[in-house]
């Protein structure tokens, strides 16, 4: 099977949302994240939501590709081969209750890969304003599909590569339960069977469900938000990674940070996820953190 970049530049139907309070609670409680930013509406301010609420708004599209996608003659049979690879998102300004939404899409990029060819779409949310408040670059491994060409588009995840990972400034263990796929699945809102049905998982060759690896990232997000930012989201500007390795539940991960970079008004935060048996499940993390 192949593709070719010709698809580069193609855009899917608008998705158009309120963001609730529930939504924004909810995705705290599926990571565990007591961060009264998420939980406390007692506050003056009210609440914020989780920064990487913005993956499970951005999911109602691709839950339902065919759907968003129909009219840019796309190749769908080549997304049966997908595996989640790679994960950027940048916000202009935190995501709060009562957001009204409209979130666009478009192919950024579609590159060769030694597995097979690495597929980027953008989503860009606006406000009732037409400002941006955030932006996702979420890549797919179409794994043995092969790019026909050079590819277009830039990988936007690749400056967090070749950083020293196995310097450590610091870490966490963090325990995930047994019903931690389904907690994820349920209260994020971000379904896929390989993460709540054994049957699904066997019949892709799989021994068990696995670990959402955006639940990995957040937890991850909630951790150096918690250490490195004051435990205040809205300093968050902008957080990427490549999925690398499974996450098993009712098994530890470790999150590590390696480095902090400095630039101008803005400090870079390198860190690697690790499972249970010391591999990689992300790699290639930054998350850059500003001031409030």
């Amino acid at each position: 099977m192949k593709i070719d970049s010709k698809y580069v530049g193609a855009v899917c139907k608008p998705l158009e949302l309120e963001v609730t309070t529930r939504q924004c609670m909810n995705y705290a409680a599926s990571i565990g994240d007591d961060n009264p930013w998420h939980l406390d509406d007692t506050r003056e301010a009210g609440i914020i939501a989780p920064p990487m609420l913005a993956i499970a708004l951005t999911w109602r599209i691709s839950e339902h590709f065919n759907e968003f996608w129909e009219d840019a003659d796309f190749p769908y049979e080549a997304l049966a081969r997908q595996v989640h690879f790679s994960e950027h998102l940048r916000w202009e300004r935190p995501i709060r209750p009562g957001d009204r939404l409209r979130i666009e899409g478009k192919v950024a990029a579609i590159l060769p890969h030694r597995a097979g060819t690495h597929l980027i779409i953008a989503y860009k949310a606006l406000d009732a304003k037409e400002n941006v408040v955030f932006t996702e670059h979420i890549g797919g491994l179409l794994r043995g599909v092969l790019c026909a060409d050079a590819g277009r588009g830039v990988d936007v995840t690749a400056s967090a590569k070749n950083k020293d990972t196995d310097n450590v400034l610091w870490s966490r263990k963090i325990h995930l339960s047994k019903f931690a796929p389904y907690l994820y699945d349920g209260c994020a809102d971000v379904h896929f069977p390989i993460h709540i049905s054994p049957a699904f998982a066997n019949y892709v060759g799989l021994p068990g469900i696995i670990y959402q690896g955006t639940g990995t990232l957040a937890m991850a997000v909630s951790q150096i938000t918690a250490t490195e930012a004051g435990n205040d989201p809205r300093r968050i500007r902008a957080v990427q990674c490549r999925f690398t390795g499974m996450v098993r539940p009712d098994t530890d991960i470790v999150i590590r940070l390696s480095e902090r970079e400095q630039t101008d008004e803005i400090c870079r935060h390198y860190f690697v996820v690790l499972n249970d048996k010391g591999k990689a499940a992300l790699s290639d993390g930054c998350v850059e953190i500003g001031p409030a």
